[in-house]
């Protein structure tokens, strides 16, 4: 029964580390849990397997395991598919994407093996141990964001996406830096209690400078957030109107609901411009129009320009736009009575549902996958800054999960914007947590580069987000559920001195620097193992 235990227990452990990942986000949303999120797969990997032949394969293993459960619970939302498109197969989706992204996590425990201490009651040598797992840590989600055009959702630091004064340090090392803070910690919690233990077996209790430290330095990450909280740049207030239409989303481009579709976006954004205030901006969410806003002879064309010269406001919203040999899923600004039209067309493709990868390549998988994806959009190459008839506001146009990569949303702002828009179609998820997880994620692009967020969702979570992260204004109905129907009308703050931050002059600094330390462990480790043999 022992021995059984014994074989078992790494592997209920790995999984638990994922379990508690998982809850740390929408719809458990108990960001707490990070801190300690990590600590049974890094128990798994220290003290188990002593007698294992491939030790490293164990725990290439271990960590597998624990990226498996995270990934699949974390993205579940994804099976939402299933339930539109009546498919067994898309119910499925978390599963089959974590095959690939549980990597990441498999990486990171077969690295902490290599960092095992071999005495834990030195406090250098824990704090050494800490940090480069913290390090490996960050490296992995940093490359999780960008490889094969990367899906970086969720990383531990996201996790705190609420806790305002924790958050700040973001605009210097991007959200990677508070997963590595969070990693740290987890670290140090496992080999604190492990070093009380042996300490009160020898009877030699030393100085904990390594818990010490670590608590020092997460009360100087929130005593730097509420300083930085206060200290707010010059600015000066725009009014703004989001609408969020709550069209299904098989009915979007469905010939036969286009009149009910100008109908209600026509209805709801009177409410907006009939205010005593109208808005300086109006925002309609992606793909608002059954057909491109560009087409002369389009009825979105004459439907959005007409309401425009009625309005004198300046609308943005988002459309598909045809060039010969591509399609672009785009966002337009539509200004000057309708007779101007700014246009952005989306970088950010999102793999098998923008395009499908390697298409061309792999027919029989295309086939399966072209059910869904008939075609793929066209990549966009600049990054546009709207120019808003109220001259001091100038917007990055962000359309859908671009919102959540930091490092194309510094682009726009080294650009000159200084208003972040999103406008976004969390329709295809339903009622799921996947708009609150987006939310979540696109909260860090308003820290990382100190500017507000405008948020148009066609269902979801409509909202206004300010500088530092916090959202000021939501749209909900009376039982306070965001799928709904309605306009989110207010102010918000547009920074007047154009200052950058160092995240936006830098960029990725903190977690190349990150993947530098780890690769030179790893080097390290390779020369004293060939050394050995």
């Amino acid at each position: 029964m022992l021995q059984s235990l014994k074989n078992i227990w790494p592997w209920l452990a790995a999984i638990v580390s994922g379990a508690l990942g998982t809850f740390c986000f929408a719809p458990f949303n108990q960001s707490w849990l990070c801190w300690i999120a990590l600590t049974p797969l890094t128990a798994a990997v220290w003290f188990s397997g002593e007698n294992s032949k491939r030790l490293w394969l164990r725990n290439l293993l271990l960590g597998y395991v624990a990226g498996m459960v995270f990934f699949t619970g974390t993205f579940s939302w994804l099976g939402s598919l299933g339930y539109l498109y009546q498919s067994f197969f898309l119910h499925g989706l978390s599963f089959l994407l974590s095959i690939y992204l549980a990597m990441h996590f498999a990486f990171w425990a077969w690295f902490i093996g290599l960092l095992k201490p071999g005495t834990f009651t030195t406090s250098w040598r824990n704090l050494l141990v800490a940090l480069l797992a913290a390090a490996a840590w960050a490296t992995h989600e940093w490359i999780r964001g960008w490889l094969f055009t990367g899906f970086g959702w969720n990383g531990l630091g996201v996790s705190l996406h609420a806790q305002y004064p924790v958050i700040q340090i973001a605009e210097f090392t991007g959200v990677t830096g508070l997963s590595f803070a969070v990693a740290f910690v987890n670290i140090i919690a496992v080999t604190t209690p492990v070093r009380l233990f042996l300490e009160a077996k020898t009877r030699r209790m030393r100085p904990h400078f390594d818990l010490t430290l670590t608590m020092i330095g997460i009360v100087a990450l929130m005593a730097f957030g509420l300083h930085r909280i206060q200290t707010a740049s010059p600015s000066k207030s725009i009014r703004v109107a989001a609408v969020q239409a709550n069209v299904p989303q098989l009915e979007k481009f469905d010939p036969q609901f286009t009149r009910e579709i100008f109908e209600k976006f026509s209805r709801l954004s009177d409410v907006a411009l009939r205010a005593n205030s109208p808005p300086d901006l109006l925002v309609w969410p992606e793909s608002s129009t059954p057909d491109p806003v560009r087409d002369e002879n389009g009825s979105s064309n004459r439907f959005v320009k007409q309401l425009v010269a009625s309005s004198k406001t300046d609308l943005l919203l988002g459309t598909l736009d045809f060039e010969p040999g591509s399609d672009y899923n785009a966002a337009v600004l539509v200004s000057n009575g309708g007779d101007r039209m700014q246009i952005y067309r989306k970088i950010h493709l999102v793999p098998f549902g923008e395009y499908i990868p390697l298409r061309t390549s792999f027919p029989l998988f295309a086939a399966i996958a072209g059910t869904w994806v008939p075609g793929d959009f066209s990549r966009g190459t600049d990054f546009t800054v709207f120019n808003l008839t109220n001259q001091s506001a100038r917007v990055a146009p962000l359309i859908c999960f671009e919102d959540t990569v930091g490092d194309l949303v510094r682009r726009f702002v080294a650009n000159g914007a200084n208003v972040l828009v999103d406008i976004t179609n969390d329709g295809w998820f339903l009622h799921s947590s996947g708009s609150k997880q987006h939310l979540a994620n696109a909260i860090f692009r308003c820290v990382e580069n100190r500017r507000p967020m405008v948020r148009a969702a066609n269902t979801g979570v409509t909202c206004f987000v300010n500088e530092f992260g916090h959202v000021n204004q939501l749209l909900q109905d009376d039982t306070g559920d965001t799928f709904t129907e309605g306009v989110l009308t207010g102010e918000i703050s547009v920074p007047l001195d154009g200052g950058l931050t160092f995240y936006v002059r830098h960029g990725e600094w903190f977690a190349e620097c990150c993947a530098m330390i780890t690769v030179i462990v790893i080097s390290t480790f390779g020369v004293f193992r060939r050394r050995k043999l």
